[in-house]
């Protein structure tokens, strides 16, 4: 199957931010170069600060087992910072920032 290499939109809520996830981005790497700052640490999928909820869409992973229980994943959390888009996404992070209404 031939993997898509058309941007994906994010939607940050409660917020109502959205911006554009390019293919072979993070969630975590989109949302950050568009000024939205998700809550992150060690950027490999183990210290869960960047730990949100997966609202509508699904993603795929780019480690095999990242730092989530089952039970966790069943509950949609999800870790931007290993986590690509395999469509448009709605996730929420109650804790993000956008940088550009800091200024």
């Amino acid at each position: 199957m031939k993997e898509s290499t058309e941007a994906k939109e994010l939607l940050v809520l409660p917020q109502k931010w959205s911006c554009q996830i390019p293919a072979g981005q993070t969630i975590l790497e989109a949302a950050l170069k568009a000024g939205i700052r998700l809550p992150n640490s060690c950027r490999n999928g183990v210290c869960r600060a960047c730990m949100c909820k997966l609202l509508e869409g699904t993603i795929q992973y780019r480690i095999e087992w990242p730092g989530l229980s089952a039970e966790e994943k069943a509950e949609t959390w999800i870790l931007p910072c290993v986590a690509e888009a395999s469509g448009h996404l709605v996730i929420q992070a109650p804790l993000a920032i956008n940088e550009l209404d800091a200024e």
